[in-house]
């Protein structure tokens, strides 16, 4: 989608573009039947995600670092949609224990599991490790979530051949994906504080996103897998996620005001992926203003895209 079309919200293939809002995207949808996860769905575009699957009869379970926003946040849904289905769990990305003791919990909860939305994330943070002793962007952006797929993936097989319901998988990247390292990412390097610069270091985040779906839609449909995993961009959307950088990004608000989303926009194409009928058996694929978008270079090569998985699971190997 061009600069036009952003500005002017004019609707590409699918029929939508960056004017159309989750509801609108969404419209007709019974979800009734699904089960859904929203990581960081207690603020921002998360809470509009989770309000929206809500609205269309799914089950949400809210993953949330802070659990007393996401239980506000639960009540809030509740009080303006009376049948609401959403649960609250505790779920922190920047910690693998975090991620096993959510995943453990869930599992625990005999719940069908149909969709999972990895949208939570950090951005633009100031360098620090996380406690596993990981750069935090990536640990938070990139690792947490992709343990807390594998954790899953089993409960999703079962759920969707049991059922017969294609489960899908969203990954929240990012536009950013384009302004990384030079070697895109940078393996021997990811917690060197001396060459760590803050955009660049979340472009790497949203790069291993991508390569992360990239990967996992390649095994899963090699597997025959009913199950299919896509990126998403939301947009230009001013949010908690800036809080690190927050004058800078009013300043470039200021700057390009008719570039940037309200919430219901930026969570149009997260809803339009992981709920519109029209994308079933798509996989794979990278999405912007609720159309597929061309990625990066870097975000193409199958080679980095195994190199980041088998990175990922030494370093979560490491961990334990």
């Amino acid at each position: 989608m061009g600069i036009l079309s952003l500005i002017t919200g004019k609707a590409g293939p699918s029929g939508f573009g960056s004017g159309s809002t989750a509801e609108l995207v969404t419209a007709g949808v019974d979800a009734c039947r699904l089960t859904v996860i929203v990581t960081g769905g207690a603020s921002g575009i998360g809470l509009e995600t989770s309000r929206v699957f809500a609205l269309r009869g799914a089950h949400v379970i809210i993953a949330a670092r802070n659990t007393e926003a996401a239980s506000e946040a639960r009540k809030n849904i509740v009080e303006a949609n009376p049948k609401a289905r959403i649960d609250v769990l505790k779920l922190d990305l920047s910690s693998l224990k975090s991620v096993r003791a959510f995943a453990d919990q869930f599992n625990s909860m005999n719940l069908p599991l149909n969709i999972l939305i990895n949208n939570a994330g950090v951005m633009f943070c100031p360098f620090e490790l996380s406690e596993d002793g990981i750069e935090m962007q990536f640990a938070t952006n990139h690792l947490g979530h992709f343990l807390l797929t594998n954790l899953l993936l089993d409960k999703m097989k079962a759920t969707a051949k049991s059922t017969g319901i294609e489960g899908r998988i969203v990954n929240l990247s990012s536009v950013a994906h384009h302004h990384t390292y030079p070697n895109g990412i940078d393996f021997d390097k990811v917690n060197d504080e001396k060459i760590y610069n803050d955009k660049m270091a979340y472009g790497q985040s949203k790069l291993a996103n991508i390569l992360h779906a990239k990967e996992l839609s390649r095994r899963l449909e090699n597997e025959g897998a009913n199950i299919t995993i896509n990126c998403v961009h939301p947009g230009l959307i001013m949010t908690n996620l800036m809080r690190h950088s927050f004058f800078l990004m009013r300043v470039v608000q200021f700057a390009t005001y008719i570039l940037w989303k309200s919430v219901p926009q930026g969570a149009a194409t997260t809803c339009y992926v992981g709920l519109n009928p029209q994308l079933k058996g798509v996989t794979g694929k990278y999405f912007a203003d609720c159309n597929v978008e061309k990625t990066s270079k870097f975000a193409r090569n199958d080679v980095l895209a195994k190199q980041l998985w088998e990175f990922s699971e030494k370093l979560i190997k490491s961990s334990k």
